[in-house]
This record gives C-alpha cells, sequence and structure tokens, in this order.
C-alpha cells in the first residue's frame, strides 16, 4: 500500500472520531438549545465537501503520476 493512502486513511479515522464527537455534542446542545440547529448545517456542510475532495482525490487518476516513477 502506498505511503499516501496509508496516511489519508490515518488522517480519516482521526478527523471521523474527532467529527464523531463534535455532532455528538451540536446534537446534544441543539436539544437544550433550538440554536444549536445553526451551528449543525455548517457542519454538515463542510463535512459534504471533505467527503467530495476526498474522493475526488481517490478516484483521480493523475494525482497517482508520482506513484509510478521509479525512486
Amino acid at each position: 500500500m502506498p505511503l499516501d493512502k496509508l496516511m489519508l486513511i490515518l488522517v480519516l479515522v482521526i478527523l471521523s472520531a474527532g467529527f464523531t464527537i463534535l455532532v455528538a455534542a451540536v446534537i446534544q446542545t441543539s436539544l437544550a438549545y433550538p440554536v444549536g440547529w445553526a451551528i449543525a448545517i455548517p457542519i454538515a456542510l463542510v463535512a459534504y465537501v471533505v467527503a467530495r475532495v476526498v474522493l475526488q482525490r481517490l478516484g483521480n487518476r493523475d494525482d497517482d503520476h508520482y506513484d509510478r516513477i521509479d525512486r
């Protein structure tokens, strides 16, 4: 497995754990204060953008140019 994919997986696991804690905190806050949903919507949009970037990075063959170079 190339090092860049391994690091990408590691970063995604760490970010998803932090994001899960953040989402749980926002949901808990929004149940107590209805204004909390104003925070949840931007968080969902950021998550969507991050997911699109990661999926595009994994699917783009042009970014793998340096993986084919002999060292």
